[in-house]
């Protein structure tokens, strides 16, 4: 019979999502964000391919970064609104993980599955990072989907993607959770 643990169960059945915008300092210590990556490296990486590489985003670089968005959604014509959305996470980061998918020539692993490597990754990051009591917030928005961006910000080259930008910093006391989905609705049992 296999071992339950109930404590890890409970925490991933508790676990909230909050807004990044929402978040304070302190963030981790290198040392507390290199833990938080050892764990949360332990993924399915497929053959150890490691289809993945990381960004750690702090300090000053949140500025240049949302410098870099707004000039980017400015040489794209972009309106008021998509400049705002482009600027906002970085304007408002704390300290963030950037994954970076970055998939492997395989005769054996087909590109697809190192793509969900790095999605499970970034999970990983948020469930470590949570699990050592900090607030963790997936996102991504235009500038995670636009390449020449990528590119400017954080060196991605052709085949590479932003599978997501991980904000680590101090949750607040309390804040929204969203709904959960309502398993019978989209769970379906095969027995046969």
């Amino acid at each position: 019979m296999p071992t339950r643990n109930d404590a890890a169960l409970v925490f991933l059945k508790s676990r909230r999502s909050r807004p990044a915008k929402l978040f304070s300092f302190p963030v981790p210590s290198r040392d507390e964000v290199e833990e938080i990556l050892t764990a949360a490296t332990r993924v399915p990486d497929h053959g150890k391919l490691e289809p993945w590489r990381l960004v750690v985003v702090q300090g000053a670089a949140f500025r240049r970064l949302a410098d870099l968005a707004e000039a980017r959604a400015r040489e794209q014509g972009g309106d008021d609104e998509k400049i705002a959305k482009g600027r906002g996470q970085y304007d408002l980061g704390k300290l963030a993980v950037v994954v970076i998918a970055s998939p492997k020539a395989s005769p054996k692993i087909p590109a697809t599955e190192q793509l969900l490597s790095a999605g499970a990754l970034c999970l990983g990051i948020v469930n470590s990072a949570e699990a050592a009591g900090w607030g963790a917030s997936w996102l991504t928005g235009w500038t995670a989907h636009d390449a020449t961006f990528a590119a400017r910000a954080f060196g991605c080259t052709d085949g590479e993607y932003v599978a997501g930008v991980i904000h680590i910093a101090t949750p607040p006391e309390d804040g929204p959770d969203r709904p959960r989905p309502d398993l019978s609705r989209i769970v379906t049992w095969v027995e046969a």
